[in-house]
């Protein structure tokens, strides 16, 4: 890096810079020497950041900060109107892992209708969830089965398989229900608990046979 690299006010001014490339820079500058006083300017950048790589450079600055700092400001981005702000919050909060920001993971959230706020949302939550709140964590995921493309699916079904056995009330309820595609989520999901090596487009397929001769119990059985 270049003394201007380091240099972290200048680096905070990078970060509106044209090209990706220096705001990646930026980000990992004011990530080298932290200081709390541009935690707001980092969140904000979050919110409009369009390219991924930089996003990511942009979480790990802010994980670079104190909890006490970084905390209040993502708790108040997890409730903005923008879905990109409420996102990368979120996103930000799992990398954390405080579990002090569990009550921001509202059901609103893992249920918002933004994909990619939903998936950031549900990643986060599995992180963050306190011990004995897995089963109800569950079946509120469990309401979201069927969701989306398969990118989408396949991120809750991660989810759901990161809570462990618990989720298995959940999902056979699921199995069962009016929407097909919501049952044939739910024995995808269930076939890569018991077999994480199944691969997601192998159980999907798999759960779509079952689905298709009238079945509802795990695939494969």
């Amino acid at each position: 890096m270049t003394p201007q690299d380091t240099d972290t006010p200048a680096a905070l001014r990078q970060l509106e810079d044209d090209r990706s490339s220096v705001r990646l820079r930026a980000a990992m500058a004011v990530g080298t020497t932290p200081e709390p006083r541009f935690v707001d300017k980092l969140v904000e950048r979050c919110a409009i950041e369009p390219e991924f790589f930089v996003r990511d450079m942009l979480t790990w600055a802010l994980a670079r900060h104190p909890v006490s700092v970084t905390l209040p400001v993502l708790l108040r981005e997890v409730r903005s109107e923008r879905a990109r702000a409420r996102s990368q919050a979120l996103h930000t909060l799992s990398k954390i892992g405080d579990r002090q920001a569990w009550p921001a993971i509202t059901r609103t959230l893992l249920c918002d209708a933004d994909d990619e706020v939903a998936r950031s949302a549900w990643r986060a939550a599995v992180v963050l969830v306190p011990e004995g709140g897995e089963p109800a964590l569950a079946a509120v995921l469990a309401t979201q089965l069927g969701r989306g493309e398969r990118e989408t699916q396949l991120s809750l079904s991660r989810a759901l398989v990161g809570l462990g056995e618990v989720v298995l009330p959940a999902l056979r309820a699921a199995a069962t229900a009016a929407d097909r595609q919501v049952r044939t989520h739910a024995l995808a999901t269930e076939r890569l608990l018991r077999d994480p090596d199944a691969g997601f487009a192998f159980a999907i397929e798999e759960a779509k046979r079952v689905v298709a001769l009238g079945g509802s119990g795990p695939a494969g059985q």
